[in-house]
């Protein structure tokens, strides 16, 4: 059983998507601890009515990035965990989490990587004009959303779209294809070639 931690700054709509896949069976993994860098964030309820662990770890209780990585990087360890994924988490993981966990960082990105990367990749998209938008799962490197992809799905962009319309759609694709892509790494079935991530048989 793969043990995960999630770490989410948001309102958690791709956890509560894990959960509800480890539950229907669809995933093989078991969800450790939630974590945040925001006490507000509804993730944290959501995986408290779970019977998760959900913890709390503000940035500005630390001096610096490297201290507050540091915590969080033994938080994690306690938990034995062995992928992180990324939810929602509105910060850049650093080389602390990283090198502790060295190609076990997963995150989700709105947007067809390795266009529109970074905030609002949605509005990006669709102030841009593509006739296709859509999400991109991949693990975790020191750039910004510059990691190897693992999964993508692509949702056109229909006439009548607004970005809200848009953004709705795209989190529907994400809600699909990221426990998609725990699921191959829990059956070990992702090696990472360079750039490319191959999805062995």
């Amino acid at each position: 059983m793969l043990k995960i931690a999630v770490l989410a700054s948001g309102s958690g709509t791709n956890l509560q998507s894990i959960i509800d896949n480890i539950e229907s069976g669809n995933l093989d993994a078991k969800i450790e601890v939630v974590l945040s860098d925001k006490s507000e964030a509804f993730a944290l309820e959501r995986a408290r009515k779970h019977h998760i662990d959900a913890v709390s770890i503000g940035r500005k209780s630390f001096g610096s990035k490297e201290d507050y990585e540091q915590e969080v990087a033994a938080v994690l360890k306690s938990y034995h965990v062995d992928l992180v994924v990324l939810a929602g988490y509105m910060r850049i993981v650093g080389k602390t989490i990283l090198a502790a966990f060295s190609g076990r960082v997963m995150n989700i990105h709105p947007a067809l990587l390795p266009a529109f990367p970074g905030l609002n990749a949605q509005d990006q998209a669709f102030q841009y004009g593509v006739k296709v938008a859509g999400c991109t799962v991949h693990f975790v490197d020191e750039g910004m959303d510059t990691g190897p992809i693992i999964l993508q799905a692509a949702v056109p962009v229909q006439s009548g779209d607004t970005v809200d319309t848009l953004r709705q759609r795209i989190l529907e694709q994400e809600h699909r294809i990221y426990p998609q892509a725990i699921q191959l790494f829990a059956k070990g079935r992702l090696k990472v070639e360079g750039r490319k991530v191959i999805v062995r048989n």
